[in-house]
């Protein structure tokens, strides 16, 4: 019954959310002033570690085709409204001084909204520039769950989702699939390290059972003999699924179909969370897939769609309250009318306490589809679901609002 209600109420939600987009315009017009809305994009390019395979690693320009198609879209419906965005954009190299670069970048463009696309001590570093303090800094890059707990920062928000709301989006389904015994293999790069802690987290959360944890073996190449390394590695215990943390996949995909129990594989490899993936089709985002596709010639990565979120946001609010103000537009963001159709089967929102764009997370697998969309049914919260996944309130040591 709930499956035939979703598949008959959720494109007539969609559709009404498009003729409230076009309502809310309509009705600004009438109100409308002449608005020039800025943004600067900043990157910062890490050295990538060398892998046993090149076929697996990100388009170099993931996030900044993002913020090209989000400014696309919003001088779309902008010009209706004498509202006018631009980007501007800064990328730095791994070989370069980033603070120098930064505190260039930061004096040639005074624009109040900044794209961020790099990893967590960059981002701290950005955040607490005196250049950046009245700015509002959405943060595309970095999963580190330290930022949305302890090292929050009242200027920057986070559209790219947490690792914590990857594992948790994961765990809630491994529970309702009841497989709850977890062989858990992690990587030596450092986002292996904390999507293995997080995970961890997860599963005492979620009251899954780590019965194997393990490190994989430092150095070796394993392609031509994974059918005889990965048994040995993986046998000594009963499990239920496999858990790998191998975020720059380096040696994930040669455990697919070599466990020494035939059992599924999930995590890096195998059935997968992420903020966003080519195979997520409904809810309207075939459209926004085939955009992308034309302007970049290439499917849209995480990065891409979490950048293009940001920009979106901006767009939202600067519509709503017709201002560039930052306080003001800050408050609506995080306040609780902000209702934002962003593709992925739910309006989405922004927890006051920590800044993270509440989103569902598809759980995909490689082959070309969406197994699962979390939050999973079932596993239930006083306010909204969403906030099942995640850093919730009561865990968060800090307070990006109030």
């Amino acid at each position: 019954m709930n499956s035939l209600f979703v598949m008959i109420f959720r494109p007539i939600i969609f559709l009404f959310s498009i003729f409230y987009l076009g309502l809310l315009v309509s009705i600004n017009v009438a109100h409308a002033k002449e608005l020039n809305i800025d943004f600067l994009y900043i990157e910062f390019q890490e050295k990538r570690p060398a892998t046993l395979s090149n076929l697996v690693a990100p388009p170099e320009d993931d996030g900044l085709q993002g913020v090209r198609l989000g400014v696309i879209d919003n001088n779309t419906t902008g010009k209706f409204l004498k509202h006018t965005y631009k980007a501007d954009e800064v990328v730095i190299k791994h070989d370069e001084d980033f603070k120098a670069r930064l505190d260039e970048a930061l004096k040639a463009n005074s624009h109040p909204f900044i794209v961020a696309n790099m990893k967590a001590d960059k981002l701290l570093m950005l955040a607490d520039h005196p250049l950046a303090k009245d700015r509002l800094i959405f943060n595309a890059g970095t999963e580190n769950t330290e930022l949305r707990i302890s090292n929050c920062r009242p200027n920057t928000l986070h559209t790219i989702p947490s690792r914590r709301m990857l594992t948790d989006g994961l765990a809630q389904f491994l529970v309702k699939k009841r497989w709850t015994k977890v062989f858990l293999i992690e990587g030596h790069n450092p986002g292996d390290k904390e999507l293995a802690a997080q995970f961890r987290n997860s599963a005492k959360k979620f009251r899954l059972k780590i019965v194997v944890d393990k490190k994989w073996p430092v150095g070796g190449d394993i392609r031509r003999n994974a059918a005889a390394e990965v048994p040995a590695f993986t046998q000594g215990a009963e499990y239920d699924v496999v858990f790998i943390a191998d975020e720059v996949k380096d040696f994930g995909q040669y455990v697919v179909f070599h466990t020494w129990l035939p059992r599924p594989v999930v995590g890096s490899h195998g059935m997968e969370p992420v903020a966003w993936h080519r195979v997520v089709e409904q809810w309207g985002a075939a459209q926004l897939q085939s955009r992308f596709g034309k302007l970049t010639n290439r499917t849209m990565a995480q990065k891409d769609y979490a950048a293009w979120t940001a920009i979106r946001t901006v767009a939202e609010a600067v519509t709503r309250l017709q201002t560039i103000e930052i306080p003001k537009l800050k408050d609506y963001i995080l306040g609780p009318k902000i209702r934002l159709a962003m593709f992925k089967g739910r309006s989405m929102s922004y927890r006051p306490w920590s800044g993270q764009m509440r989103q569902t997370i598809p759980l995909v697998h490689a082959g070309g589809a969406v197994i699962k969309l979390a939050p999973v049914e079932g596993f239930l919260h006083p306010k909204t679901e969403l906030d099942t996944i995640g850093i919730d309130e009561g865990e968060a040591k800090c307070r990006v609002q109030g």
